[in-house]
């Protein structure tokens, strides 16, 4: 006990140092019978062991949150996932789900722009704006944040392969509305491992990769020390079908690589760190999923802590996004999706998600309409709002089973991570597929519980209904491609070729030696080079990975 008072007036010193920075929000935090909340719970027995494994919100190892008020002095922030067709349709739903209340942005990318090809591409025939929203230059990512002020507004872009590009292209915009690079916010994914793992949209080898990844890391610590570098993705390694341990532990090893990655390079650790983020799974096992995420941040305090001997406090703090499912999602009576996004958003909130995704109802079959994305952000703001679960700090810490879970979660991860250190580490592991034939045999198992009856999904393999009537889905008028390549074709006869070929030369000689390439990346950009061309241009140089 003596330990614990001690431990205790120390975060109660920080809590009112944080307090008097951010005060908590300005309202009552009570029960609906108007019952006080504290602001956290502990148990009635207190050991070092507690201390060590949980301990105090806003404090090593974080398994309780990573602020000392949490969502007390600032609730998630609530993004939507958008992006279709032409940049002027994603910019009007935007507005729109900032109207809504939406508080940050997240910007989808057809497939073309992730992966490196202009619309004019013969390659990205039948794919523009098909899966996103379709950038071919600096006027595209102008049309597409008009009317949105970059000074006031944090955008996440999932953008990989080709992030420099777009990362560089968001700048040039903040630029022309004349505001600071500091003052950009935002994050870029950024997680090129993860693709070669579970998604697919890479481009080069993964040592180029590495090195855009790290020059990225350097140019944002000079430039933009507001920005989040990289995303680093457990995702789509859980969409591809992996289980919430192999998530947690293929993520945490994928952030191993980056940061010898980066310190190999000669950054130092607590200079890049804080700003790395991590994006997760919000996935249907309720529990599991919130002890998954005080798993994962009890690791990385822990591999920040004790693997690379970071200093800085902010450098231990494991700040992620969660996305719900979208594998779960069932066409089969789509409106069952609502209950299934609500409940996964909760244990991502329960969980202390810093940002939040909610998919919309009609996702596995269409893009979402606007009735349907509105909907997906009513049940953020209900759960905000309406059911007490941001009123007290980690609402199910001390729990016997969650409690347990989230140790029996992290010491399979590690696992899996000291496995793959045996392999080298995951830049090795990837390239011998050990990550992907891990996940492909987790899937395959997944299907043959489907299909045997072991797992139920409502609707699907039980519980089905029979003439199902088809709902409204959002259509993407095809007629935008016209005028997306017209206007691709009227931008490249008015820039000014010269400099664009000159900005391209620099690029290659740059990519050639070992200059930092989101330099000459922006001056591409800022001469209204495309994405195409950029993307090619480092083709020339580091060639393309086939697995």
């Amino acid at each position: 006990m003596e330990t614990y008072e001690k431990a205790y007036q120390k975060w109660q010193e920080k809590l009112q140092k944080q307090l008097n920075k951010r005060p908590e929000r300005k309202e009552l935090f009570q029960t609906g019978s108007q019952l006080e909340v504290d602001r956290v719970y502990f148990p009635d027995e207190i050991d070092n062991a507690y201390i060590e494994k949980a301990g105090f919100p806003g404090e090593y190892p974080y398994t309780r949150g990573i602020r000392h008020t949490m969502y007390r002095g600032q609730l998630w922030t609530m993004r939507q996932y958008a992006g279709f067709g032409s940049a002027q349709e994603t910019n009007e739903r935007f507005r729109y789900l900032l109207d809504q209340g939406q508080t940050g942005l997240s910007v989808a990318f057809d497939l073309p722009t992730q992966i490196g090809y202009d619309s004019d591409d013969p390659m990205s025939l039948g794919e523009v704006g098909k899966v996103g929203v379709a950038i071919d230059s600096l006027e595209d990512m102008e049309m597409l944040f008009d009317q949105i002020d970059l000074g006031k507004v944090s955008t996440s872009m999932t953008i990989n392969a080709s992030a420099a590009v777009l990362l560089a292209m968001y700048i040039a915009v903040a630029e022309k509305q004349g505001v600071p690079h500091e003052n950009v916010r935002g994050t870029i994914q950024n997680d090129i491992l993860k693709e070669y793992i579970a998604r697919g949209t890479y481009i080069y080898p993964p040592k180029p990769s590495m090195r855009l990844i790290t020059d990225i890391f350097a140019f944002c610590g000079e430039e933009a020390p507001s920005f989040n570098t990289i995303s680093i993705s457990g995702y789509h390694i859980r969409e591809a079908g992996s289980t919430a341990v192999q998530e947690l532990a293929f993520t945490m090893a994928n952030a191993i690589a980056y940061v010898e990655a980066a310190v190999d390079a000669g950054l130092k650790v607590d200079d890049f760190a804080p700003r790395l983020a991590f994006f997760f799974n919000g996935h249907n096992d309720f529990f599991e999923e919130a002890a998954k995420f005080r798993a994962a941040r009890r690791m990385w305090a822990k591999l920040m802590r004790e693997r690379f001997n970071a200093n800085s406090p902010r450098s231990e703090q494991l700040r992620f996004h969660t996305q719900v499912a979208g594998s779960t999602l069932t066409a089969q009576q789509p409106e069952n999706n609502v209950v299934r996004v609500a409940l996964q958003a909760m244990a991502a909130v329960l969980g202390g998600t810093q940002s939040l995704h909610t998919n919309s109802k009609d996702e596995a079959l269409s893009l979402p309409t606007e009735e349907s994305a509105r909907i997906a952000l009513r049940t953020q703001q209900i759960i905000a709002h309406e059911t007490g679960a941001a009123n007290t700090i980690d609402p199910l810490g001390g729990s016997y089973y969650v409690e347990a879970l989230t140790d029996r979660l992290e010491e399979e991860a590690f696992l899996y991570i000291d496995h793959i250190d045996t392999l080298g580490g995951a830049v090795s592991a990837v390239e011998k597929q050990y990550m992907q034939r891990e996940i492909h045999r987790s899937a395959y198992e997944a299907q043959k519980r489907l299909e045997r009856h072991d797992d139920i999904v409502v609707g699907v393999n039980e519980f089905q209904t029979e003439d199902e009537q088809a709902p409204d889905l959002m259509k993407v008028d095809e007629a935008f491609v016209e005028n997306q390549l017209s206007r691709l074709e009227r931008l490249k006869e008015r820039r000014d070729t010269a400099k664009v070929e000159a900005g391209l030369a620099e690029l290659k000689r740059t990519a050639s030696g070992n200059g930092n390439l989101m330099y000459p990346i922006l001056e591409c950009v800022r001469a209204y080079a495309t994405v195409g061309e950029i993307c090619h241009a480092l083709r020339e140089v580091f060639g393309e990975y086939t697995s």
